[in-house]
């Protein structure tokens, strides 16, 4: 008869150890996780003595001195009259020489009525031609005030005060009397025009 061959029995201690099923092992037991730490309550600072804050203390502004004044009373402007202004001309050419003053005041912005003219020889001639017509009308326009007037010294006292006087120091005297009536009759500004030392040496011991 053939032999059976037996199967092999593998007894317990040749299979090695015996594991144990994942289900049965007891999980192990978590470890806490530190949280964290607890901030320690600031200590409370040592109430120390406060000092005083000292007031502020404002330097006043340093006032500078006012600088003194000229010396001596100030001349008032109606003591001081009008500025005075010398024009060299000879004595034909005087006229013609307060002609063109007239003509640069007018271009400068005054009105012709603030102008007196005053002639110390002959007349002017447009204060011949208005005479013409006879003295009323002459001084008819004089009072109205509406143009320059033309005068000479002979009646020139008569003449009203204007901001503007020339003096046409055409023959005559260019004397004392004439040229102090032009200064007070002058409100703003006296030109004379004429020979400048006859009338330097008028006017340093008259106007």
């Amino acid at each position: 008869m053939p032999l059976i061959p037996e199967e092999p029995q593998i007894h317990e201690s040749a299979q090695g150890p015996r594991v144990t099923p994942a289900s049965s092992r007891t999980a192990p037991t978590p470890r806490p996780v530190p949280g964290p730490r607890p901030v320690a309550p600031s200590r409370p600072g040592r109430p120390g003595p406060q000092r005083p804050v000292p007031p502020v203390q404002r330097t006043p502004r340093d006032v500078a001195p006012a600088k003194p004044g000229p010396s001596g009373p100030a001349v008032p402007a109606a003591v001081a009259g009008p500025q005075i202004q010398l024009i060299p001309a000879s004595a034909e050419g005087a006229i013609d020489a307060a002609e063109e003053a007239v003509d640069l005041l007018l271009d400068s912005g005054r009105a012709p009525g603030d102008v007196l003219v005053i002639t110390t020889g002959a007349q002017h001639p447009w204060a011949e031609h208005e005479l013409s017509f006879g003295e009323a009308a002459y001084w008819a326009q004089h009072d109205a005030g509406d143009d320059v007037f033309y005068t000479d010294a002979a009646i020139a006292s008569r003449a009203g005060s204007r901001p503007v006087v020339v003096v046409a120091v055409n023959g005559g005297a260019a004397s004392a009397d004439v040229l102090s009536l032009a200064h007070t009759r002058a409100g703003a500004l006296l030109i004379v025009c004429g020979d400048p030392q006859q009338i330097n040496a008028v006017l340093g011991t008259g106007a």
